[in-house]
């Protein structure tokens, strides 16, 4: 399967700003279940870009754009071969042990009716078997709420509500697995979601659960399972914050909006 991704960022300032820095994590690397063919940065002001790795080992890249600026358009555009068969991705090379996603954060933090509903949701069993119920519970809890933007809810904000997006419900999936004691982090990058092309606000969310013997196994409250072949992977991290594609400071007065559009299409299939 053949993905063709485009990702359109947009901020606009009410004041004029001396200085724009952000980080950048956009870029999707080659894995087991996916090969990068193609990928572009465009950026419709004079900018300056320094490519790194994050800590979780992710591709970023810091953004510095000197103003006056009144807006900032990113755009990033490219295609990427899936694998039909996805498999679970192992721990060697990362620059984290499983373990470490067992923390919590304030974004990604269970409460007591949280970890109530998670440990009932997953009863016992195959710790494989415990989180694709978990992420099926969860799928029946809510209804999906599509929001444009970049804001995720904590998990437990979210929890409390009655519907939720797609990232809201894979914070809450984190927040869930980490509760009954399995290592899970937060992903955030593309989907198809099962169409030939599909307009979205944003970009997607989901969560990866560390289960022994098998590796990262990839899960998507949305769909209230295991994901499918159409996932382009982009950032992984502890929460949402953390894989967010886009975040930073600027130096001005003045309130920001941002307006996002991604569009993804299937360009074909090869084995």
């Amino acid at each position: 399967m053949r993905l063709q991704v485009e990702h359109h960022s947009r901020y606009r300032f009410t004041e004029p700003q001396a200085r724009v820095v952000q980080l950048l994590r956009l870029f999707p690397d080659d894995s087991a279940n996916q090969t990068v063919v193609s990928w572009r940065i465009d950026v419709d002001c004079d900018a300056r870009l320094r490519e790194s790795r994050d800590g979780y080992g992710n591709i970023v890249r810091m953004l510095y754009a000197e103003g006056p600026l009144e807006t900032i358009g990113i755009t990033v555009s490219g295609e990427v071969l899936l694998s039909d068969t996805p498999q679970p991705l192992g721990s060697d090379g990362e620059p984290l042990p499983p373990s470490y996603y067992l923390r919590t954060t304030p974004l990604s933090a269970a409460d007591a009716g949280m970890t109530t509903f998670a440990e009932q949701a997953a009863g016992d069993g195959d710790d494989t078997v415990r989180a694709e119920r978990v992420a099926a519970a969860l799928r029946a809890r809510f209804a999906i709420e599509r929001r444009r933007g970049d804001g995720v809810l904590s998990a437990t904000n979210a929890f409390a509500g009655e519907r939720a997006s797609p990232r809201d419900l894979a914070q809450m999936l984190v927040a869930c697995l980490r509760a009954i004691g399995l290592p899970a982090r937060y992903v955030s990058g593309y989907s198809l979601g099962g169409c030939e092309r599909r307009e979205r606000p944003a970009p997607h969310g989901w969560a990866e659960v560390f289960v022994h013997d098998r590796g990262w196994v990839t899960l998507d409250p949305t769909i209230g399972g295991p994901a499918g072949p159409d996932y382009v992977r982009v950032a992984a991290a502890l929460d949402s914050a953390g894989a967010a594609p886009i975040s930073g400071t600027r130096i001005g007065h003045g309130d920001e909006e941002l307006d996002v559009g991604v569009a993804i299409g299937l360009l074909g299939s090869e084995g």
